[in-house]
């Protein structure tokens, strides 16, 4: 029986970067989910189970955090990585504080890396 593949949710406002992920995350062999706002991120999430979540910070309708304190409340463990521009040390605390398991710098970042560290966690 062939291994279903890992569910991931992008959830993204920028376009460019989201297609990027998404076909770099496909060709990697992940099922991927793309969403450009939080709200929409909750309403998939609530509906469908994931394996990983890549979470932008800001965003329209519900910023990162907000995403990250639904999750919570709703008791969805599913582990997020936080793709943002936002660098600063306060962010990238507050970010694990609220339960984002990981942080990544976009503009630091190359997309081969952040797919490198999503087969890390999902391995």
């Amino acid at each position: 029986m062939p291994k279903t593949s890992k569910k991931i949710l992008i959830v993204e406002d920028e376009k460019p970067i989201r297609q990027a992920l998404e076909l770099k995350l496909s060709k990697a062999g992940f099922s991927i989910t793309p969403v450009s706002n939080g709200k929409d991120a909750i309403s998939k999430v609530s509906k469908q189970k994931f394996d990983l979540i890549l979470l932008d910070l800001m965003m329209p309708e519900m910023n990162g955090y907000e995403v990250l304190a639904q999750l919570k409340n709703l008791n969805i463990k599913t582990p997020v990585i936080i793709l943002s521009n936002l660098g600063q040390e306060e962010d990238i605390k507050k970010a694990k504080e609220y339960g984002a398991e990981d942080y990544c710098i976009k503009s630091n970042t190359p997309i081969s890396s952040i797919v490198d560290k999503v087969k890390g966690k999902l391995k």
